[in-house]
């Protein structure tokens, strides 16, 4: 493995992309370890469904929606700086966490939390981008992928583990000692990158931040107040109105933290929206799942956690292979498979019901979650930034993470609002499978809009990238 920047660094590649994994998996660990979590902290905290949902929506909708300024801000004060910023913003966040005393206050550390990890998220795989080059940069490409799946699912295990052992507080205070030995060894292992002249687009990251921010915010009160609701249909149209401006905003800019050129292709554009139908859809797996694993099969925050291993599990073993696997089969093709076999999982689990099983309805679908989630990965990151041009990396990286969580965002509103009133009229087991199954089913659909996404725009546009244009440029 060779590096594009080696000359400036005495660290070995290994070094480099352990720091990058090790930081990106934290963040996404802490975006999957509140789940097994969410039965305690709802009646810790004595919180309302909706704003359970908050909890987890604070977070992702500020990730989101300041993805595409921080990875402009890389750019421009210097990566490894921004990098050690975001580590700290996100381990004091994470304190602030884990002492919270009262519901508003968890969700406003989330937000802050949020703003940490939409610095290091960006800034970690831009760093890719500038440390390696040619083969080695697509086998890291592989690995950060397989970040991508492997600490959402093992987050359910080490937050069911803390919240059973300790408390769900500990699954949030644990980052505070990471984060503090990531800035340590980032100083020792990164050098800084050459800044660049520019200006932040402050009136995009607010567009883009409350524009998305206003749409959930509609999606969620949905669920409570009903679609007819003043306050629902409002908060649409702001949020439409707002998503609008911000597109009209980010033509005029001379330096956009969004630029427009990016969807110009076809690939590209494909890969964004595929990734975010996928991430909505599997947002819900991993949310409702847990529900259906304590609340109707009765396992404890440990037991949950250790539920998914059939996928944690599947998923690290497929995620390795992605590497070789390339090497004999198309990205589309590995996209597609992946995709398909999630949409196959998904509809199974979304079947269940008061009297099934574990071992046979719940753990035979997750392993085929896992095998599609860890081949669809990887194969979707590098549609992301294929073919972009080196002055739009950090941009092309910031969209593909913004996809990602924004995704997360909306899905979990959607598939919320979809399954608030099912299983009402039900008791006990059956009512949390009925309230399950009609999310699942939710989810089960965006994979469906998701599969013919990939199938009849992304590998069409690969194929042509393939056969007719210049590999990608290696950057700066």
């Amino acid at each position: 493995m060779t590096t594009a920047v080696s000359g400036r660094t005495a660290a070995t590649p290994a070094a480099i992309l352990g720091i990058i994994l090790a930081s990106y998996f934290m963040v996404l660990l802490d975006n999957s370890v509140i789940f097994t979590g969410l039965p305690s902290i709802r009646s810790g905290l004595e919180l309302s469904p909706a704003a359970l949902s908050w909890v987890q929506d604070a977070y992702t909708l500020v990730f989101g929606g300041l993805l595409l300024m921080a990875a402009r801000a890389g750019d421009i004060v210097g990566r490894r700086r921004l990098f050690r910023i975001g580590l700290a913003i996100f381990g004091t966040a994470s304190l602030l966490i884990g002492l919270a005393p009262a519901g508003w206050w968890m969700i406003a550390a989330r937000a802050v939390q949020g703003i940490g990890a939409a610095i290091v998220a960006p800034t970690s795989l831009a760093l890719i981008t500038t440390y390696f080059d040619g083969e080695a940069r697509n086998k890291a490409v592989a690995w950060y992928a397989a970040t991508a799946g492997i600490g959402a699912s093992l987050g359910l295990l080490v937050g069911g583990a803390l919240t059973e052992w300790i408390s769900w507080r500990a699954a949030f205070l644990v980052n505070v000692p990471i984060a503090v030995a990531l800035i340590v060894w980032s100083s020792t292992v990164l050098t800084e990158t050459p800044r660049r002249t520019g200006r932040f687009d402050v009136i995009g990251a607010l567009g883009a931040t409350l524009g998305m921010g206003a749409v959930i915010f509609g999606i969620i009160e949905s669920a409570e107040a009903g679609w007819g609701s003043a306050r629902v249909q409002i908060a649409l149209a702001l949020g439409a109105v707002l998503l609008i401006g911000l597109v009209v905003h980010e033509g005029r800019v001379q330096q956009p933290i969004l630029p427009l050129r990016l969807f110009r292709s076809r690939e590209r554009s494909g890969a964004y929206t595929a990734r975010l139908l996928y991430l909505g859809a599997m947002i819900g797996f991993f949310y409702f799942t847990t529900q259906l694993l304590q609340d109707g099969l009765g396992f404890s925050p440990l037991q949950a956690g250790l539920g998914f291993l059939p996928m944690t599990l599947v998923n690290f073993v497929v995620a390795l292979m992605v590497p070789r696997l390339s090497a004999r089969l198309s990205n589309g093709t590995l996209l597609a498979t992946g995709t398909a076999l999630t949409l196959a999982g998904m509809a199974w689990l979304s079947r269940i019901d008061p009297l099934d099983t574990y071992l046979v309805d719940v753990a035979l679908p997750m392993i085929l979650v896992g095998a599609g989630q860890g081949l669809a990965f990887g194969p979707l990151t590098n549609a992301g930034i294929a073919g972009v041009d080196s002055a739009d990396a950090g941009a092309a990286s910031g969209l593909v993470n913004t996809a990602h969580q924004l995704g997360m965002a909306l899905g979990l509103g959607v598939l919320v609002a979809l399954s608030a009133n099912t299983g009402s009229n039900l008791d006990g087991p059956a009512a949390v499978t009925d309230h399950v199954g009609t999310a699942l089913t939710g989810g089960t659909v965006l994979l469906v809009v998701a599969l013919v996404v990939v199938l009849t725009v992304i590998v069409p546009a690969a194929r042509h990238r393939s056969s007719g244009s210049a590999p990608l440029r290696p950057a700066p």
